[in-house]
């Protein structure tokens, strides 16, 4: 799939529309130069999955963990698409591997153990520096065609 926008609201929309068809256990690499518009897709993604937070880039820290809201039944089918609500997604860890340098420093932040909890959707910028990839994931590319346009390519991978 290939979107292309022409600003910010546009790239957390096209976020917010992928956000909303995750499900639990799914892994995200985002690809793209400083400033491609990564995270700003992240704040719609976040908001897709019913998260209000405020989701700044986890540069520093390099993981950021926020708890995705339970929605009842009752609830879920007041929004758009309820069946992406009453999921099993119960956290998005949004990870940065910029600043990372070694493979201890992947394992020093718990890398493993949030790439197998089934009730998370993890996303992963800079996944040059993650090594050997997982089969089942969601490759998504960020290209700037110019101050604001952005084209945004996701693959699947299963």
């Amino acid at each position: 799939m290939e979107v292309t926008t022409n600003n910010y609201e546009a790239t957390q929309k096209a976020g917010e529309a992928f956000g909303k068809k995750l499900q639990g256990g799914d892994i995200i690499f985002l690809y793209g130069n400083l400033g491609a518009g990564k995270t700003t897709f992240m704040q719609g993604l976040a908001k897709g999955l019913g998260i209000s937070h405020r989701i700044i880039s986890p540069t520093f820290i390099i993981v950021r963990s926020y708890e995705v809201p339970n929605y009842s039944s009752s609830e879920a089918r007041s929004l758009e698409d309820s069946r992406h609500f009453v999921r099993t997604i119960q956290k998005l860890y949004h990870i940065d591997l910029y600043r990372t340098e070694t493979r201890h420093d992947l394992e020093s932040i718990g890398l493993a153990d949030m790439l197998h909890d089934k009730h998370a959707v993890i996303a992963v910028e800079w996944p040059e520096k993650f090594g050997t990839l997982p089969d089942k994931r969601y490759d998504i590319h960020f290209e700037t065609i110019d101050e604001n346009t952005r084209r945004i390519t996701i693959e699947k991978y299963e």
